[in-house]
């Protein structure tokens, strides 16, 4: 521990430069000034989900690595796209030297956006893509291929046969659209003979999407699977099959790999889902910055990857390092 008078000496500096850190709730962890360093802010699109703090985590080591600044925010659910969208014009108002955005709501970003682009401040996507040519680049997993490469896995535990429900968690952002669609895509590709639902939105909520899992299987008693699009999605779908006393009897595959996501699998209770890796996403948006920030070219995607997990591999190493529960 360092010697009292250092630390009262480090505390009146802090606050002489209004930068003290925050919490794990989507606080800013830094603030500009407060060292001559680039200065990046980083704003996801939630704190909720485990997903999240590990792409936090892999943020704030590669920032550590390359000696620059950052903040990470974020609204405390992905269904507050004014709160983040406020974030964003209090990003903007702090003129960082780059700035990482997961887009909650596509379009709705593209003015401030454009005030970035104005402003000379490089704009990385991150998770999810915004319908404009402002940011360099978008770091990301493939969600329409990953996406797809779930709906190959259900069509295997189905055998090529019954009806399927789909839980997304929003129809706004680009990430739950890519999933949607290429879940339907590898569906009609892989088992053309099952019965896909329309989709159904829960917001990336438990509880909503309990209730649409309990709705779609009352309405559908011959129901033999549920593909739930993120974390909350599908544990959400797993809830409603329990509450509704149809647990073992319907196939279900999701997306993420928190804890309760794995706990599942390993139980048996989910039959597997398709991981990303938020660490790595992480990482690749401080670097893509930093890069931007030095003027160097950057590629438009970057493929931060996925793999499907089940209980015959999920504690492989190679699956256990991109879990994030």
């Amino acid at each position: 521990m360092r010697k009292t008078f250092a630390a009262l000496a480090a505390l009146a500096l802090c606050f002489a430069m209004a930068s003290c850190g925050g919490d794990d709730k989507g606080e800013p962890t830094t603030d500009p000034g407060t060292a001559d360093k680039p200065f990046i802010s980083i704003i996801s699109k939630g704190f909720q989900h485990q997903f999240w703090q590990a792409v936090k985590s892999g943020a704030e080591q590669q920032a550590a690595e390359m000696g620059v600044e950052m903040e990470f925010v974020g609204p405390a659910s992905e269904s507050e796209v004014e709160q983040q969208m406020g974030m964003l014009d209090t990003a903007l108002a702090k003129n960082p030297a780059a700035i990482g955005f997961a887009a909650l709501d596509s379009r709705a970003a593209a003015a401030t956006l454009t005030k970035f682009k104005d402003a000379g401040i490089p704009v990385i996507a991150f998770d999810s893509g915004v319908d404009s040519d402002i940011p360099l680049t978008t770091a990301a997993t493939d969600n329409k291929a990953a996406a797809k490469h779930a709906a190959e896995n259900m069509c295997r535990l189905l055998d090529n046969k019954g009806k399927v429900g789909v839980i997304v968690h929003d129809q706004v952002s680009k990430s739950g659209t890519d999933r949607r669609d290429g879940f339907l895509e590898g569906m009609a590709e892989y088992c053309p003979d099952v019965e896909v639902l329309e989709p159904q939105y829960g917001g990336g909520d438990q509880a909503k999407s309990a209730d649409i899992a309990k709705s779609i299987i009352t309405a559908n008693p011959d129901l033999t699977g549920i593909f739930g699009s993120n974390e909350g999605s599908a544990i959400g779908a797993l809830k409603g099959v329990e509450e509704a006393g149809v647990a073992g009897q319907i196939k279900l595959v999701g997306f993420d790999s928190g804890k309760a996501q794995t706990d599942a699998v390993r139980a048996g209770t989910m039959d597997g889902a398709i991981t990303q890796d938020p660490v790595g996403m992480g990482k690749a948006v401080i670097k893509a910055a930093v890069d931007a920030i030095n003027g160097q070219t950057l590629p438009a995607f970057i493929d931060t990857g996925f793999y499907w997990y089940d209980s015959t591999n999920i504690d492989q190493p190679n699956i256990a390092a991109v879990l994030y529960d």
